[in-house]
């Protein structure tokens, strides 16, 4: 489908936005210089818009398929692989030591969010290969590095992640994948994995699996959680592949979208594997990797709301419908406006969110600071649950300003929506994210957020005298957030869950309106009307979301399983 790469809106918000140059001004990432970091999106967006984005339907029509236990993948999508793995994207901000360009995540959340965005299914491949590079390069033995890493970051292997089985989905610690010893420090790995994303292609030479597994000695739970590297084909010592694993692919699932994406039930019979971190320190060494892919599916929501918006507004500007004034288009109807507007400020609000909490773990990366490890982490749920949702939102817009062509699935408009609706699934449920912000992340008392909203009201204060129509529902708005958050940090975790989904959202909503009001200090009169619209018309619903958060467990808990059933 045509696509086009929104490069000059991200240069908009690295410049004028998100601070990008605090990260160029690091001795660790000083070479990610403006003319560089342009280059990078430039050449980048070139793949997305000419190779990749024609992939899109392709993988759609035209699904993965096992045959004779060999996973054959969608027309077009070894040469759409190879043109990533070439170009260096997978290794974006790897290491140099093992082949990587060690840019700033910043920077390779950009290129992932327009790689998403020209055809999500293909992305998923190298997105999980940069989350076990991350895992390898802090947690794996410098043998296992030395051996995978140069393979990973090059593209001639690809990684995975094996987590959930048929009776642990989120409860990751009822896992039943065994792991024994073998004499030669190796071990044997068995057990069955669900919802493997790219458990097995047809383009690259080998497959890695990063699989959880319990040692004989493990205690029940997480805590007796271990993870392994479990490749495919096992590697000789110089490399060179040697003999087959003693694992296979059992079948693909059949998936409401993301054909082209191959989801494997794979399936682990003493297959050979090597112990990733330490002993009964799976999950640790996991969530470096879960970490790293919860930014990363953002940017998959992110990218998919953009080219279904792209797409809604090239189909309203040609429709003629009504009795519309002007072009006698679509676009000048009221309605279909205000639906191609909300797409619009919300893509850019989920944008900003991403890419401010990708500033924040290379500025955490660069500088060691503790706060900014812990404005990285507090966003990080943040991120991943309000770019799914808006992700899941903006493609159910673009099917309805369509009207009833986006129910055929010719026009396109469908395929985003049954594409990214997983999104908000994968890497922890966005109830999960939602929990995790509430317990977890509040765990300092609210420190971080505090230290967020102070930011976000100096920043009003001081935009007070250019624009003020703007500037109390801002200021205001941050001050509710903080009245619930002091509300909150005292309660009970019933009453914390209770109110987390809310919480979250409305804690999105300031910070999008914290960055359309920054985009309106610094751009044209386009990003001020933006702006006007998101803070007017959409910042409200955090008054309706934060007195949901603020009336707490008891009414909810009341109600019991009969009265739902009833």
């Amino acid at each position: 489908m045509p696509y086009t790469s929104p490069v000059t809106d991200f240069q908009f918000l690295m410049d004028h936005v998100v601070n990008f140059t605090q990260i160029a001004q690091t001795d660790r990432f000083a070479e990610a210089t403006p003319d560089m970091r342009d280059a990078i999106m430039t050449e980048a967006a070139k793949l997305c818009d000419e190779v990749l984005a024609p992939l899109q339907t392709a993988g759609d029509e035209q699904p993965a398929v096992l045959e004779n236990g060999i996973v054959r993948t969608s027309p077009g999508f070894d040469a759409g692989y190879k043109a990533i793995a070439e170009g260096g994207w997978i290794g974006i901000s790897a290491s140099p030591e093992n082949g990587g360009m060690g840019l700033p995540l910043t920077l390779a959340t950009a290129v992932n969010e327009m790689l998403a965005g020209a055809c999500l299914s293909l992305q998923l491949n190298p997105l999980m290969t940069q989350g076990q590079i991350e895992a390898l390069e802090h947690h794996a033995s410098d043998a296992i590095k030395d051996l995978y890493l140069p393979k990973l970051i090059s593209g001639e292997w690809n990684g995975t992640m094996n987590l959930t089985e048929p009776q642990a989905g989120s409860d990751v610690g009822a896992l039943a994948s065994k792991a024994v010893p073998n004499d030669d420090g190796s071990y044997a790995i068995s057990g069955q994995k669900i919802y493997i994303s790219w458990g097995d292609n047809d383009f690259t030479e080998n497959v890695c699996h990063l699989v959880l597994a319990r040692l004989p000695d493990g205690v029940k739970g997480t805590k007796g959680i271990s993870l392994f590297m479990v490749p495919k084909i096992i590697p000789n010592e110089d490399g060179t592949l040697g003999e087959r694993n003693s694992l296979r692919v059992v079948s693909l699932e059949h998936k409401m979208g993301l054909h082209g994406s191959p989801t494997a039930v794979m399936e682990y019979d003493g297959a050979t594997g090597w112990l990733v971190g330490e002993k009964h320190g799976g999950m640790a060494a996991m969530f470096t990797m879960m970490n790293n892919a919860r930014v990363g599916v953002a940017t998959q929501g992110i990218g998919v709301a953009e080219a279904a918006y792209q797409h809604a507004l090239a189909y309203a500007m040609d429709r003629k419908q009504g009795r519309a004034g002007g072009s006698g288009t679509i676009i000048e109807h009221a309605d279909v406006r205000r639906m191609l507007a909300t797409m619009k400020a919300e893509v850019f609000a989920a944008r900003s969110i991403t890419l401010a909490n990708a500033v924040a773990i290379d500025m955490a990366t660069a500088t060691g600071e503790p706060a900014w490890d812990a404005r990285a982490a507090l966003l990080t749920p943040i991120s991943k649950a309000f770019g799914t949702d808006i992700g899941v939102e903006t493609a159910a817009s673009g099917i309805q300003v369509h009207g009833g062509m986006g129910f055929i699935e010719e026009t396109g408009a469908a395929q985003y929506a049954r594409d990214v609706r997983v999104t908000t699934i994968y890497e922890g449920t966005n109830g999960i994210q939602a929990m995790d912000l509430v317990a977890r992340k509040m765990m300092d008392n609210g420190e971080a957020a505090f230290a967020l909203m102070d930011e976000i009201e100096e920043a009003a204060e001081a935009a007070r005298s250019t624009l003020p129509d703007l500037v109390d529902p801002v200021w205001q708005a941050s001050e509710s957030l903080r009245e619930t958050t002091e509300w909150l940090v005292t309660q009970d975790m019933d009453h914390r869950f209770a109110g987390a989904v809310p919480y979250l959202r409305a804690f999105a909503r300031v910070l999008g309106a914290h960055y359309h009001l920054t985009a309106a200090l610094n751009g044209d009169e386009t990003r001020q009307r933006l702006a006007t619209f998101y803070i007017k018309r959409l910042l409200p619903e955090h008054s309706a979301l934060l007195a949901h958060v603020r009336e707490g467990a008891d009414d909810l808990l009341a109600i019991t399983a009969d009265d739902l059933a009833s």
